[in-house]
């Protein structure tokens, strides 16, 4: 039985949760300029400097001040760095705080230092239980708070620049992102508590703990990724006014918004501001500075919604473990307007006008952000902002009514897919489930029809400029291929470069990787062969074994051109992290030319490939037991050109309704399955494209009509 602690190791405790508390701020401002902590970015945001004064106010007034014969250290600044407390006097306009160039950073820092001092001389006598004890971790709390908020307005400053500068060389993160959980947690709901109990700290709006009843829902496993939001954004979810609350459409008309805060559209996709400066779009990282509007509307276009935050906290006490980043990402919407529990009491004092005084017009968030202190969030947490703001750290998890998940096994992933796909407004599957062994055969076959002119195209462009760029390579240089199936075109490069020291395939697939490699390991039998089984999306270093001759990416097949813009420029930026300075890359492209031979090459006329994408139906049939009638689908091949892409798509020729175990989807008659979109490019478009990920174009070769092109990047 652990004993009690004394009071010396309370006051003990007191001081160095005090220090280390207080010391992340001024971490925080020391690479700062003066000029960076005085300005304001605009009336929601603060200066830095204020945030320093403000948070040491707070102590000094909540708690220092408490005694009858407290002199302050000096009593101008209360009206400086008062917030919203009425009941403490006059105070500076909160859009006028940037104009306080007194007192001076130097001063501010002093002020703090003395606060300091005297807190700790406080807390050295013993706090006293009860309020001033709440105080006191409400002040740490408070303190928390604004170190977060200091972030969030330093990024809103830099973004005001066109110098697009970084506040620090990388963003301030209070843990490391976890990963992706895939799928959904399901609860059956009913009556359950939520909000903080008697225990430990909350803000006063986190009580009492109350019951509540929950319906039958299902919580997104992960976060809204930003590429779920590129989605969003090119079906045209800004500018069609059926997914958005009134006040929303309003929002967007007026203000005239397009992509969430701080992205750009770049010649090479999408760029947002960070912390770090002006970065391109991640587009596997969570979606961040959103609205409520926003939120909202992207919840409906997705055929989803967003989460009550009794939901989200009884999931987030149910099943953690079913969740990624529900706190240390992003706070999440939630569809809850902010209003005061059953019960709820405002903590005495002046402390009163703390959270009650906002209890209309906001919603709440849960969660955490990466820039939320270590500690600081919880379950019962209730953050919350207005609307239409979106300069916090903010995204998107969403919920859905019922149950979605209802069986697992060997192919879980395939089934999720579905679910995810099916269930949108917009219905879309991954192509990488294409790839059966049906589907990979009638692929082999697809590249030997006349209209298919890519592979052939692309092998006989590959014998013209393979000896050439092979005498690049230099001595035992390492050739890495990406999505290396059948490895044929590698065959033409293995032949131009005799001298290398090894060849490392990465495919998804085990068995026809072994079966490749093995077959080159016969016909070059001094050739180091490392097959490497992975996604090429997400790629390893080679192996040791490989040597340290220069590395030598090599990505054919224009499947390139199957990736959004961000995820093409993500994977060449890991290609040349995993490659190294130096390196060299081969990058095959198909080129934007005729529609008539661009349509044709992807709707043969013996009907090869609508027998290809129908099998993706065949195998959901198999492999998940569902029900679709594969010739009620017709195959749909079309040149987009706002996007420089065909598309495959697979159009439902009646009404019909699909079943996957219990869950039923339904499909109007021309309603389509999004199944593959294959980017074309020219020249200029491949060199942007490069250069957004740190590559530069060395070379680019062009073939005969119908023309492909062959990239040499270097690192």
């Amino acid at each position: 039985m652990s004993q009690p602690l004394r009071s010396s190791d309370i006051v003990e405790q007191d001081v160095e949760t005090y220090r280390r508390v207080r010391a992340r701020l001024p971490l925080l401002a020391a690479g700062l300029s003066a000029e960076d902590l005085t300005a304001q970015a605009m009336p929601e945001a603060s200066p830095g400097k204020w945030h320093l004064g403000h948070v040491s106010w707070f102590f000094e007034t909540m708690i220092l001040g408490r005694r009858p014969d407290y002199v302050a250290v000096d009593e101008r600044l209360n009206r400086l760095f008062n917030s919203y407390y009425e009941g403490l006097g006059e105070r500076v306009d909160r859009a006028e705080r940037g104009l306080m160039t007194r007192p001076s950073l130097d001063q501010v820092m002093a002020y703090r230092d003395e606060i300091d001092r005297r807190m700790e001389a406080r807390l050295a006598e013993g706090l006293g239980d009860g309020l001033e004890r709440y105080l006191f971790e409400l002040g740490l709390h408070h303190e928390q708070q604004h170190q977060e908020l200091f972030l969030m307005d330093m990024l809103n400053l830099m973004a005001r620049s066109p110098l697009d500068p970084a506040a620090y060389e990388a963003e301030p993160r209070a843990g490391a992102v976890q990963g992706r959980r895939g799928g959904w947690g399901s609860f059956e709901g009913g009556l359950t508590e939520i909000g903080a109990g008697d225990e430990g700290f909350a803000f006063d709006n986190e009580r009492p703990a109350h019951r509540v009843w929950l319906e039958p829902y299902s919580l997104a496993a992960d976060l809204s990724t930003n590429a779920d939001w590129i989605e969003f954004i090119d079906d045209d979810g800004y500018r069609r006014p059926e997914f958005w609350l009134s006040d929303g459409w309003a929002r967007v008309k007026a203000e005239g918004w397009a992509a969430p805060l701080y992205w750009r559209q770049e010649a090479a996709g999408w760029s947002v501001m960070t912390l770090a400066g002006r970065r391109p779009v991640d587009p596997a990282a969570p979606v961040r500075h959103v609205s409520f509007y926003e939120a909202d509307a992207f919840a409906r276009w997705s055929g989803r919604r967003l989460p009550t935050e009794g939901e989200w906290e009884h999931a987030a006490r149910s099943d953690p473990a079913a969740f990624s980043n529900l706190s240390g990402e992003v706070w999440q919407w939630t569809g809850s307007a902010y209003a005061p529990y059953p019960g709820f009491c405002p903590t005495e004092g002046t402390a009163a006008e703390y959270n009650g005084k906002f209890m209309a017009n906001q919603m709440v968030l849960r969660g955490g952000a990466f820039a939320t202190p270590e500690g600081h969030a919880r379950p019962s947490y209730r953050n919350f902002y207005y609307p239409h703001q979106r300069w916090m750290f903010a995204g998107v998890r969403l919920a859905a009514d019922g149950a979605l998940i209802e069986e697992t096994g060997a192919h879980d992933a395939f089934r999720q897919d579905m679910i995810d796909g099916l269930s949108r407004r917009v219905k879309a599957l991954p192509p990488k489930w294409f790839y059966d062994a049906e589907g990979s055969r009638l692929f082999e076959e697809i590249t030997r029809l006349p209209e298919y002119y890519p592979t052939r195209q692309e092998a006989a462009l590959l014998r013209r400029v393979a000896p050439k760029w092979a005498g690049r390579f230099g001595p035992d240089a390492v050739l890495v291929e990406l999505g290396s199936g059948a490895s044929e075109k590698t065959r033409i490069v293995l032949d131009a470069a005799r001298d290398l020291a090894a060849y490392v395939p990465i495919d998804i697939s085990a068995s026809a990787l072994n079966e490749a490699a093995e077959r080159i390991c016969a016909d070059y039998p001094g050739l180091k062969v490392l097959p490497v089984v992975g996604d090429f999306e997400h790629l390893s270093p080679p192996p040791r074994e490989a040597g340290q001759g220069r590395r030598i990416g090599f990505f054919p097949g224009s499947t390139i051109g199957n990736l959004m813009p961000e995820a093409a420029i993500a994977l060449l930026r890991s290609a040349r992290e995993v490659l190294g300075e130096g390196s060299l890359f081969i990058l095959g492209v198909d080129l934007v030319k005729s529609p008539e031979v661009l349509v044709a090459a992807y709707d043969d006329a013996q009907g090869v490939t609508a027998a290809f994408n129908r099998n993706l139906l065949v195998r959901a049939n198999r492999d998940l037991g569902m029900d679709f009638e594969p010739e009620a689908f017709d195959h749909v091949a079309l040149w987009n050109p706002e996007h420089s892409r065909m598309e495959m798509h697979l159009k439902a020729t009646r009404p019909m309704t699909v079943r996957l175990g219990k869950l039923a989807f339904r499909f109007n008659a021309g309603e389509t399955v999004h199944t593959e979109s294959s980017r074309k490019f020219d020249e200029a478009s491949v060199k942007v494209l490069a250069q957004a990920a740190g590559w530069g174009l060395e070379a680019f070769e062009v073939g005969p009509d119908p023309a492909v092109g062959l990239a040499l990047l270097v690192a």
